[in-house]
């Protein structure tokens, strides 16, 4: 398949356009690069990627209309996979305008272009932040989502609803896929497992909010790709059961369906730093503080509809996610090579 990655450079991007070419998938992938943490870090999983015969990568905003009818018109992507967006749910706080522009404004560029090219399948990213206010645990998919903290998770509701207008009024196929706390190799450096191990490595403190009585379901970067590349290769359908005078928030009739893909083992954030100095051999200077506006106490998965759609469940421990990621910063950070 030729299948469009957007935010090819960023963290879940570069892995998911790393298994899609191992697979002998013809990947066509973009970016905007911009500053919102080190480029150089970006420009160093594109060098990870490398420059194989079935990769092409361009420069270009999801908000440059015209340069994706460009691209559509000269790659012409059987499957787009949007995992372009502006990140973080603390600087949407500081910058709602580049939330609107890049998640909202972008992702309206991106289902334009799908429906007026016919692309067969839109797998797009959403968030667990859209679950807000919500304290039934595990959340699931059929939960209303009508209550975001941060703008951030509002902007992903929102692209959920324009999905499903465009599945419902033009049979566009698309799929939504609610990440939970992802982490592993190649992970932003605004994330907590990065700033923590850089902060130990450093000798400085680590600040813990909440004093650190939250819980998060943390999950494995090579899970999230494998829910991913399983679900690109099975379009959205529609529920023939579904109830419109009782409507479950996650289902429709329209070809539009919604995921979570977390690990559905929700772990204390104090059990997660114990798991890090563990990996690293250092124990942590602790800095512990207030909870942040926008911020949830705890988060936790139900992937049942997951497991029923393609058989599969994320399932690789913190122990062992974690000492990944600690292996991988030590091998690349701790010399250099990457700033």
């Amino acid at each position: 398949m030729r299948i469009l990655v957007t935010g090819a450079a960023g963290f879940i991007g570069m892995h998911v356009v790393v298994r899609l070419l191992a697979d002998g998938h013809e990947v066509i992938g973009i970016d905007n690069l911009n500053d919102y943490y080190d480029v150089g870090l970006k420009q160093a999983r594109l060098a990870h990627i490398g420059s194989p015969n079935q990769f092409h990568f361009e420069k270009l905003d999801l908000c440059d209309r015209a340069g994706i009818d460009r691209l559509f018109t000269e790659r012409r992507p059987e499957i787009v996979i949007n995992l372009a967006a502006q990140a973080g749910v603390r600087y949407s706080l500081e910058n709602p305008h580049s939330y609107i522009e890049s998640n909202v404004v972008g992702f309206t560029n991106i289902l334009e272009a799908c429906r007026n090219f016919y692309v067969s399948h839109l797998v797009y990213a959403s968030s667990s932040s859209v679950y807000g206010l919500n304290e039934e645990m595990p959340f699931h998919e059929g939960q209303n989502v009508d209550h975001p903290l941060a703008l951030y998770g509002a902007t992903k509701k929102a692209n959920e609803l324009l999905a499903h207008s465009y599945s419902h009024l033009f049979g566009l196929p698309t799929t939504g896929l609610r990440f939970f706390t992802v982490y592993g190799p190649w992970g932003r450096p605004d994330m907590a497992l990065f700033k923590f191990t850089d902060a130990i490595m450093s000798g400085r403190p680590i600040d813990i909010y909440n004093h650190g009585q939250m819980t998060r379901d943390f999950t494995y970067i090579d899970d999230i790709v494998e829910g991913v590349v399983r679900l690109v290769l099975k379009p959205a359908e529609g529920h023939k059961q579904f109830d419109a005078k009782t409507p479950d928030a996650g289902l429709s009739s329209a070809r539009w369906m919604i995921f979570n893909i977390g690990n559905g083992q929700p772990t204390p954030l104090m059990d997660y730093i114990t798991a890090l100095e563990k990996a690293l051999g250092k124990k942590a200077q602790k800095n512990f503080l207030n909870m942040q506006p926008g911020d949830v106490v705890a988060t936790a998965s139900d992937t049942s509809r997951l497991n029923d759609w393609v058989e599969f469940a994320p399932n690789t421990s913190i122990v062992k996610g974690v000492a990944k990621f600690v292996e991988w910063y030590l091998a690349n950070y701790m010399q250099d090579e990457t700033r």
